[in-house]
């Protein structure tokens, strides 16, 4: 104490360093009160959690032998026992973030203790930066001082002091030794059965009270029921931030039986458990983790690290030696990191931002022990200009200003200050989406609507069966301390507003239902889902408060519905109408639709007008599809193979009228019928003859009967088509319509190509010699046919026979 007293009372500032148990929390602030630099003002001890508040205070109001809102108080978010008698107030982190805003001064306050520092929560290292920043700027004579058993000294100690290092202060206490033994669970071996497991042997093999570490509150349920079912002669207690005071109490406080108490971290540090003497750590914590691509903060199970292994087993030691069971290995331990990952590097920064766009500065003027990541703080930063908390040059503007002063995320706080007439069910929907929510079970059993919770706090003569009754009514009450800090009148609640007023919280979490029920596609573009069976699965749009980390088919486990009507009014700034020319199937539509980021409220189709979008989108098509969606007859196949074969026979002028040129060339040949055309019905209705002959001068048009016949006449008199396609003009015609002649039909002077037919229409020979074929293997193909169709005349000279049909 006296080195605290000169680091204190010469520099102002000090960091001090004690094993647990040493007194830091109710010792050091008492043995300050007779301080002169404290010239009637207090001391404010600063706890990281509310249990341990409540805690702190009771323990020291009983050392001086009095109760709490005497000489030592404590002012929690929901809770405050203080008086003007009060020197000593033990308060929460909130609430000294919300002190430093309204008055940086801080008239009243001679020091500050930032008890437990080491748990590096974000609005511990936020307070401490505004606090020196207070200090610095306005109040030199302010004391900080920061406490811990487990915190990196020399790196707290630079922080604090101005030319030269705080004093560090390093703090004794008799620590008796903890036995640590090492009991992982065998392999694929699950959580809850391991622990109920230790905590038996632990209860025949050790005298004393237990203390379980879990990482939350579903481990201490099911560990509790499996030690009550097994009998365990022993009282099992839950220590929970949750749990009401009452509980609470019991947990901490011996019953005369032995006790077996599951807590989670909240035990770990500035909470003392009376009696305990062995210690069975999972390892595990429930820590908030923030994903920028998702935008979303979740609460995710994780390794602690060793610092806070060793501040666990060090509750084993408080009064005599004791044991530490670690639920993990010795080589397992050896990878852990030593000190825990500050919140400031892993969570939501938004709320963060906003105090410093409150405070007037930026990261770059405050002393942090860890800066922020600054993608992190930039998306921050992004969602406060969403919600309109800031400026495009990042200052504060009035509805920003409005939200600093409620103890709320800022989605929440703009939600309560925009709600209007639905401010007192605004105050309903923050309170639940800050509490866990009061409805618990299976996930696929638990209604997904927020409206249903609504509805349970509002209401008190409503019942869920699987609601939590003190969960609804601490929600009730939240509430309720909401309204009277917002200045809401509480009155009537229009339970059906609860979606429009959820997006004013969660305008980027607007989400469209997508084919079958239960699907839905958010603003963002992702998907997510729900059970097709919950009530809100036909549902056309939803506001979504609380999805699963999942960034591609997220799992949606709070929503509330909200109608398009309300959703084009209230985004109506951000709705972008687009029209677009699109195909559905065969029909071309003139797609309107009306956009929000990636969600479509409304959609209208009609014909599209005629016009340059609607002839190009056209051409496209029949391009990508080679002109296969126009009206092909066969007259128009036999005029493009003519022309086609005069432009490889003779070139210019005759035009190539492949299908590829001609795709090539649409506005050319087709430009007419594309202007007018509104969609693939009026295509089809044109006359490609005409088309593409008004495309041939006069002189051509009558030279191509000439030069590309469509028919030719064989010696049978009967008149066969001339298929251009191939490389030559070819006829198809059975054998015995060309008996008669040895010439081979000609066009152009250019021998036909002809496919000689058996009576069964199959070709025998390919020639454009009909001379040589007579003369030459005639007399083979003669023998086989003849043969094979014997009522069939098969002359030795074909040249001089008679030709038949």
């Amino acid at each position: 104490m006296p080195a605290v007293r000169r680091a204190l009372g010469e520099r102002g500032v000090g960091v001090l360093t004690a094993p647990p148990g040493s007194g830091k929390t109710t010792i050091v602030p008492l043995r300050l009160l007779d301080e002169p630099w404290l010239d009637g003002r207090k001391i404010v001890v600063l706890e990281p959690r509310r249990l341990a508040t409540r805690a702190a205070a009771r323990w020291m109001s009983h050392l001086v032998g009095d109760e709490p809102g005497g000489v030592v108080g404590y002012v929690t978010r929901t809770d405050r026992r203080v008086s003007r008698d009060t020197r000593i107030e033990v308060i929460t982190e909130g609430v000294l973030t919300r002190r430093l805003q309204r008055d940086p001064e801080l008239p009243d306050t001679a020091a500050i203790l930032f008890d437990e520092l080491h748990e590096r929560n974000l609005q511990t290292d936020l307070g401490l930066a505004l606090a020196l920043d207070a200090r610095r700027v306005l109040r030199p004579d302010l004391r900080i001082m920061a406490m811990s058993a487990t915190i990196d000294a020399p790196a707290v100690a630079a922080l604090l002091g101005d030319d030269a290092p705080a004093p560090v202060v390093e703090g004794k206490a008799r620590v008796h030794p903890v036995d640590v033994r090492w009991a992982p669970p065998r392999r694929q071996q699950r959580l809850d059965p391991h622990v109920a497991a230790v905590v038996r042997t632990a209860l025949q093999a050790e005298p004393g009270d237990l203390l379980v570490f879990l990482p939350g509150m579903g481990e201490m349920r099911r560990v509790e029921r499996l030690l009550l079912d097994d009998g365990v002669d022993a009282d099992v207690r839950l220590l929970h931030g949750s749990l009401p005071t009452a509980d609470q109490d019991a947990a901490i406080n011996p019953s005369g039986r032995r006790r077996v108490v599951l807590s989670t971290d909240i035990a770990e540090s500035s909470l003392t458990v009376e009696g305990i003497r062995v210690v069975i750590d999972s390892g595990l914590a429930r820590k908030p983790r923030f994903d920028a691509r998702t935008g979303m903060t979740r609460l995710r199970t994780v390794g602690i690290s060793r610092a806070s292994a060793d501040q666990r087993a060090g509750r084993a030691g408080r009064v005599e030696p004791g044991v530490a069971y670690r639920l993990w290995s010795k080589l397992e331990h050896g990878g852990r990191p030593r000190h825990i990952t500050p919140e400031i590097a892993e969570v939501d920064l938004a709320g963060f931002a906003l105090e410093l766009a409150a405070w007037g500065t930026n990261v770059a003027d405050l002393s942090f022990i860890d800066a922020p990541p600054q993608r992190t703080l930039d998306e921050a930063t992004r969602l406060l200009r969403s919600l309109g908390a800031l400026d495009e040059y990042g200052g504060l503007t009035i509805t920003g200003g409005l939200m600093a002063t409620l103890p709320l995320h800022p989605r929440l706080s703009r939600m309560v200050v925009d709600a209007g007439s639905d401010a007192a069910l605004a105050c309903v929907v923050a309170a639940l989406l800050e509490d866990r929510d009061p409805i618990r079970g299976h996930p696929n059993e638990v209604p997904v609507d927020l409206n249903e919770r609504v509805r349970l706090v509002a209401d008190r003569e409503r019942h869920h069966r699987m609601a939590n009754g003190a969960a609804v009514a601490r929600i009730r009450d939240t509430a309720f301390d909401l309204a009277r800090r917002a200045a809401v009148e509480w009155g009537p609640i229009d339970f059906d507003n609860t979606g429009n007023v959820l997006a004013l919280a969660y305008p980027d979490r607007l989400a469209l239902r997508r084919g079958s029920p239960g699907r839905f596609q958010l603003r963002t573009g992702t998907t997510a889902w729900m059970s097709d069976r919950d009530s809100l699965a036909t549902e056309q749009f939803l506001v979504v408060s609380d999805i699963d980390g999942k960034r591609k088919d997220a799992r949606i486990r709070l929503a509330a519905a909200i109608d398009v009507e309300h959703v084009s009014t209230a985004f109506a700034h951000e709705v972008d109408v687009r029209t677009q020319l699109v195909w559905e199937g065969d029909r071309l539509v003139a797609r309107t639709e009306e956009r929000l980021g990636g969600l479509v409220l409304r959609s209208r189709d009609r014909r599209p007008d005629p016009g340059v979008a609607t002839s190009e989108v056209l051409q496209r098509r029949l391009r990508d599809r080679s002109l296969r969606d126009l009206h092909w007859t066969e007259a128009v196949r036999t005029l493009q193979t003519r022309v086609t074969h005069l432009h490889r026979k003779l070139g210019a002028p005759w035009p190539d009228w492949s299908d590829e040129a001609l795709a090539g060339s649409l506005t050319d040949w087709l430009a007419g019928p594309l202007a007018a055309a509104t969609g693939l019905d009026v295509l089809e209705a044109v006359d490609l003859r005409q088309a593409l002959l008004a495309t041939l001068g006069h002189e051509q048009i009558r030279e191509l009967d000439r030069l590309a016949p469509t028919h030719v006449t064989v010696p049978s008199g009967r008149r066969i088509a001339v298929d251009y396609a191939p490389e030559a003009p070819t006829i198809s015609v059975r054998v015995q319509e060309m008996y008669g002649t040895d010439r081979t039909p000609a066009i152009a002077g250019e021998p036909v190509r002809l496919e000689l037919l058996s009576p069964a229409r199959r070709p025998i020979q390919v020639t454009q010699d009909l001379a040589g074929f007579w003369r030459g293997s005639w007399r083979e193909v003669r023998k086989e046919m003849a043969g094979r169709y014997p009522k069939h005349d098969w002359p030795e000279d074909p040249a001089t026979a008679r030709p038949s049909r």
